[in-house]
């Protein structure tokens, strides 16, 4: 029987520009990121998708969406940070996912774009816009996440964006 691994790809939630001299990894989330990351958390609650683990972004923005959708999401392990994941290329998110040490079935990946819609590309041949705190749902045909590689495809199960759920 074929194994699979559940990838979650998120891009962080909306964030502020507001404050001019913030560099670009401290940026905030503004109110409307702050509403949708918890929010997001509970669709996976809805979809029966809660992840065994949450990796995310080093970034202000990313750590902040991470924490609110495991908040909304009952989810109670930790969530991992890599500095790997800020602006990541697709070699970065594999390898980040191909390093872990325990056999995860499910991970949400909290990262940004455009690494998000270029991951979502790579594993399933398709294009879809990502706006802030977008979901996509891959099913990936692995037994360990030490045999992702580039050449892994998958299967595009679903995609979420705060919009359809406002």
């Amino acid at each position: 029987m074929k194994q699979f691994k559940h990838l979650l790809i998120m891009r962080h939630a909306k964030s502020s520009w507001k404050k001019s001299g913030t560099n670009d990894h401290d940026r905030p989330l503004n109110k409307r990121g702050k509403r949708d990351a918890p929010r997001m958390g509970e669709l996976l609650i809805e979809k029966k998708r809660v992840p065994e683990l949450i990796l995310s972004s080093t970034a202000t923005r990313a750590r902040s969406t991470a924490s609110l959708v495991a908040e909304g999401a009952d989810y109670d392990g930790v969530v991992e940070l890599d500095d790997n994941l800020y602006h990541p290329s697709v070699s970065n998110c594999i390898e980040v996912l191909r390093k872990l040490y325990y056999n995860y079935a499910s991970i949400l990946l909290v990262a940004h774009n455009p690494g998000m819609e270029e991951l979502l590309l790579h594993f399933t041949g398709q294009y879809h816009f990502f706006p802030t705190a977008t979901i996509a749902f891959v099913k990936l045909p692995l037994s360990s996440w030490r045999d992702l590689t580039m050449q892994t495809k998958g299967k595009l199960k679903n995609i979420w964006k705060p919009k359809d759920f406002a």
